[in-house]
């Protein structure tokens, strides 16, 4: 269980005055260390956030001392209990001493809290010296969908609650520092790495580069994941079928456990945020008769990037297939635009299941560092 925030701040030594431009409530504390070897124990971060997203055998920088910010900024849902605040719009920015210029911004991967990055991200910045911020996107858990009047409006608050704390991260960047980010960047993982590419395309002028881990891929017409996983899940356990939905040969041995707890799951929750008046099977779903375009058109990607980007995807990417997403949105970035991509093979979705398949699958998370090196010297 979380430490009440109010609590700690009360018990550790005096912060500067530092205010999150816009923020409803915030609990400002200094902390030894702001990586999660020391979040962890003083409850400045949840291991259940960051649970399954890495594998056992990765070993994180530590000891990075600095100010944490948490808090919320203004919203009517309550689906994030975290802290005891039942309030979504929750935030955390994180501001180490020993400050290299730079700021990176991230939402979370699936529908989970703000320390969702914490090991895969955070502690990897904080470590090279950037301060980094990270919201829950506005509302979180399985009934996220319930969220908003409209269908997609829930999706498309993911978008603006990052732009919202890239700004204000920004000017409390300002404030305990006296200067200004030279660098911004966005990164995330999975639906983490769709917010990265949509704030390129659309509010490019607030980075200068990002970093995309295998992110969602939604256009109103073509392939998103309301038209590959329910031929899936309805070809399943046929390979020919699984395959010709796009799910990569050589992935056959993912296939139950994404089967039995991601495949339906994912699909009849943003099924039930884009098209909630469907009352069939997930597997009879079809986007293409359905056409819920008008619910898509609030969150739908172009390509049209506007600043430096790196896209990493596994090749046994079980969730979102690599041929039905990154392929496609290479693509659509084409040629002419700041855009590098990596298929990494062997790759999956989660590299909790590299503990499992240790001989077959590659862990993605040493592939982003790499990337974000890359991105530093690209931008530089």
């Amino acid at each position: 269980m979380l430490i009440p925030l109010a609590l700690v701040a009360s018990l550790l030594t005096s912060t500067p005055e530092l205010t999150v431009p816009g923020a409803e409530h915030q609990v400002v504390a200094r902390l030894d260390d702001l990586t999660t070897a020391g979040t962890a124990r003083t409850g400045h971060t949840d291991p259940a956030d960051w649970a399954g997203l890495h594998s056992a055998a990765t070993v994180n920088p530590t000891g990075v001392p600095g100010i944490q910010i948490d808090g919320y900024f203004p919203d009517t849902s309550t689906t994030n209990a975290t802290h005891g605040w039942n309030h979504d719009a929750q935030f955390v920015i994180r501001l180490p001493d020993d400050w290299n210029g730079g700021l990176v911004v991230s939402g979370t991967p699936g529908n989970r809290e703000q320390y969702a990055n914490d090991y895969t991200i955070s502690d990897w910045v904080l470590s090279k010296g950037y301060a980094f911020a990270a919201t829950d996107k506005g509302n979180v858990g399985v009934n996220f969908h319930e969220d908003g009047r409209r269908p997609g409006d829930a999706i498309a608050e993911w978008n603006d609650r990052v732009t919202q704390l890239t700004v204000a991260a920004k000017a409390v960047v300002r404030q305990r520092y006296g200067a200004k980010p030279r660098r911004t960047f966005a990164a995330g993982i999975s639906n983490g790495g769709y917010l990265v590419r949509w704030q390129l395309e659309n509010r490019g002028w607030l980075y200068d580069g990002g970093v995309d881990w295998e992110g969602t891929l939604w256009r109103v017409k073509g392939d998103n994941l309301l038209s590959f996983l329910p031929p899936a899940l309805k070809a399943y356990p046929d390979e020919a079928g699984v395959r010709a939905a796009g799910f990569a040969a050589g992935s056959e041995f993912l296939w139950p456990f994404h089967r039995q707890y991601y495949w339906e799951l994912t699909q009849q929750l943003y099924q039930k945020e884009l098209d909630p008046s469907y009352r069939g099977t997930a597997a009879d779903y079809d986007y293409a008769e359905r056409r819920p375009y008008e619910a898509v058109a609030k969150i739908a990607l172009t390509g049209r990037i506007t600043k430096p980007l790196i896209t990493i995807h596994g090749t046994l990417d079980t969730l979102l297939p690599i041929s039905r997403d990154s392929d496609v949105y290479a693509d659509m970035v084409g040629p002419h635009r700041p855009f590098r991509y990596y298929r990494v093979e062997g790759g999956n979705h989660l590299d909790s299941l590299v503990d499992v398949y240790p001989d077959r699958l590659k862990p993605m998370l040493p592939v982003f560092g790499n990337a974000f090196e890359e991105l530093e010297g690209w931008v530089s």
